[in-house]
């Protein structure tokens, strides 16, 4: 896998520190694959064309479009 991922210090919503080892190793595994699948969308648009910067832009709308499905937690 790609190594482009930051080392990350993941924090829960009160502040705190995520420091189980698993949920570090699916989060940092989980960016690695988005990043590669976006990495192999913008070549693949600019291969066909397709304007970088729109491209990009189009990737922001969709992060900023996501979804929580889960409700706040207090702890």
């Amino acid at each position: 896998m790609s190594t482009d991922v930051p080392d990350i210090v993941w924090r829960g919503p009160l502040g705190q520190i995520i420091a189980c080892i698993e949920k570090n190793k699916v989060m940092r595994e989980n960016l690695e694959e988005i990043r590669q699948v976006c990495q192999d969308a913008l070549e693949d648009a600019v291969l066909m064309g397709c304007d970088e910067r729109q491209f990009r832009s189009v990737l922001a709308e969709i992060v900023a479009g996501l979804v929580n499905p889960y409700p706040p937690q207090d702890s």
